[in-house]
């Protein structure tokens, strides 16, 4: 244990106490989108490309809409976290707080017309592309009004509406579908790109690196991103990874290592991805951040890392407190009026909570639908349907 905390302390990277600020008049409006700029709290470390710039161009309203969504992020896994534990949560249920960064900075960089593939830690992704809470908190209940009605539950949150071709339980699995909307983008000659998420524990998967060589092969517009929390269920990063630079292991494929625990560096990330993958073919980013949670409900997450490492990486990286620190240094909010989103914040989770509560769950004719692709589902059973009739009441 104590060789665990002594490589631990690396990840604990200070915030800083002011970050350059290209003007100096006050900014009180929120709403104000006169863009400045900022640094990033640490530079960019970059395989076979050039980095970005760590200057990185914002505005007031950008800050406070960043605030105001990872604040909402934050209250819903807090609030998913009761729930679980109340038994309104049935199964797996993995949590976000602490990642929230990369969900926000990846957003603020695309538009909806890019797709994003993620695993099942989900909840945020989903929020982050235009989804709702209620439809969160009624999926994660099983209910009918839920983002995948009620059938998907945590890991497998989907909105294709918006580009997010969902979360995904078997570990690594959600890449080559990635790679697979990529080659569909290209083929029609779409001007969009593809994010596929995956964890470090996923990043020694035999399915990525097969995809990641087919992405290179057809210069196909892909973006593995590996959300690098360090800890793969109950297995720091070191233990299982002899080479843990993931953003190297494309070799032949041009990397990025990105501090994920800043929201804005990790738009400038993919802003630069997004650029580069639309005239080159593929690039990975590893956004090194963390999750306060453990790896799901089932793991307390304090047998195999130190309660001191967790609260120092929330004093030292938080990723809201960041934004905080940067809304309160250039005079966009007051404190008071921060505390007032949070509070605010918390109240329209409760909301959405009982409002999911209120939504019915799947009728069982619904079992068969949106499993088998038309004619090779329910319509195979022949007109007495004695296969549904056999599980339906």
């Amino acid at each position: 244990m104590a060789a665990l905390s002594r490589r631990s302390c690396n990840l604990l990277k200070p915030l800083p106490t002011l970050l350059p600020y290209t003007s100096h008049f006050r900014r009180s409006v929120s709403t104000d989108s006169t863009p400045f700029t900022v640094e990033t709290s640490i530079p960019f470390t970059s395989h076979n490309c050039e980095p970005p710039s760590r200057s990185v161009e914002t505005s007031a309203a950008e800050l406070m809409t960043f605030f105001n969504d990872m604040a909402k992020m934050r209250r819903m896994e807090i609030a998913a976290d009761s729930l679980y534990k109340s038994k309104l949560i049935r199964g797996f249920c993995h949590l976000y707080d602490g990642q929230e960064a990369v969900a926000i900075g990846m957003e603020a960089a695309i538009t909806k017309k890019d797709s994003i593939i993620t695993a099942y830690r989900d909840h945020c992704i989903f929020l982050s592309r235009g989804g709702t809470l209620v439809e969160c908190f009624a999926e994660l209940m099983g209910r009918k009004d839920g983002c995948s009605k009620g059938k998907g539950g945590s890991m497998h949150f989907y909105k294709k509406d918006s580009g997010f071709y969902g979360g995904h339980g078997i570990v690594g699995a959600q890449v080559p579908l990635g790679i697979g909307l990529a080659f569909a983008q290209k083929y029609n000659k779409e001007d969009h790109v593809s994010f596929a998420l995956y964890g470090d524990g996923a990043a020694n998967q035999g399915q990525l690196f097969e995809a990641l060589n087919m992405a290179a092969l057809w210069d196909l517009p892909a973006i593995l991103v590996c959300e690098n929390n360090h800890y793969g269920m109950g297995t720091a990063e070191w233990r299982a990874a002899k080479s843990p630079a993931y953003y190297k292991r494309g070799d032949y494929v041009p990397g990025l290592k990105v501090d994920g625990m800043d929201a804005l560096a990790v738009k400038q990330a993919c802003k630069f991805a997004k650029e580069h993958a639309l005239k080159n073919g593929p690039l990975i980013l590893e956004m090194d951040t963390y999750r306060y949670h453990g790896h799901s409900m089932s793991d307390p997450g304090s047998t195999y890392r130190t309660r001191d490492e967790i609260s120092g990486i929330r004093q030292e990286r938080d990723p809201i407190e960041r934004i905080r620190k940067l809304i309160l240094a250039h005079d966009i909010a007051t404190e008071k009026e921060l505390k007032d989103i949070e509070k605010e914040k918390r109240k329209e989770v409760d909301e959405a909570i009982a409002q999911a509560k209120e939504s019915p769950m799947p009728d069982p004719s619904e079992l068969f639908t949106n499993v088998y692709v038309k004619g090779y589902g329910v319509e195979a059973c022949g007109p007495d349907r004695k296969a549904v009739k056999a599980v339906l009441p």
